[in-house]
């Protein structure tokens, strides 16, 4: 492995660096999915449940369960159950924005990661290819071995940089196709709070027109 590194020079300890950045990047985001997420129809029964029969202590005991995005939507929801729809609606929109930016941190990285390590190695071995027809031309005999030799060498970088890009690529769209999901899940799970919010409003006002 070392002569590979040697052979490649400093670009190849480069993409290496890059490669340890990508995988660095793509198993945090994956502890924090897995941390993040939640089922969403399990939390809306017992969420629902609770808020239908005037449990708080039990709504917030379910809101208080889990970090996980969907739990944090909840919890903005039922700390400010006493709004109106329309700030209830203002406050979904900020929270879900809130929750995708904290779903999207770092992904970038593998999208730059995805494209610098290809045209890396391209460089690589340009300039390994450049060092050979000098070494060539200086030296004044060409052979078939020196050329073959020398092209297999510069072609270290290009191999390198497409091994790491291609992961990073992929590892990348699978989690932007996460994040998109779980986008949908809390516009749902929005949604579902919205109306929770309006029929419990609607119903705290017949109680009153009853006692009235």
């Amino acid at each position: 492995m070392m002569n590979y590194m040697q052979a490649g020079g400093i670009i190849m300890w480069l993409i290496a660096a890059l490669s340890v950045a990508a995988a660095a990047v793509a198993a945090e985001r994956l502890i924090f999915f897995h941390r993040a997420g939640a089922d969403p129809e399990k939390l809306e029964k017992a969420f629902g449940k609770a808020i239908s029969s005037g449990d708080v202590d039990g709504a917030r005991a379910v809101v208080r369960s889990s970090n996980s995005s969907l739990n944090r939507l909840y919890f903005a929801a039922f700390t400010h159950w006493g709004i109106g729809r329309e700030d209830m609606k203002l406050l979904m929109e900020q929270q879900v924005r809130r929750e995708v930016f904290r779903w999207e941190k770092n992904l970038f990285m593998l999208e730059i990661i995805g494209k610098i390590a290809p045209l890396l190695g391209l460089l690589g071995t340009v300039l390994g290819m450049v060092e050979m027809f000098n070494s060539l031309y200086t030296g004044g005999q060409v052979s078939a071995t020196a050329v073959t030799g020398g092209i297999w060498k510069a072609l270290f970088t290009t191999v390198a940089g497409l091994t790491v890009a291609i992961p990073a690529i992929i590892a990348h769209a699978w989690l932007a196709a996460r994040i998109d999901d779980q986008e949908e899940t809390l516009q749902r799970a929005g949604d579902y709070l919205i109306r929770e919010h309006f029929a419990w409003t609607r119903g705290g006002r017949k109680s009153a027109e009853e006692k009235e």
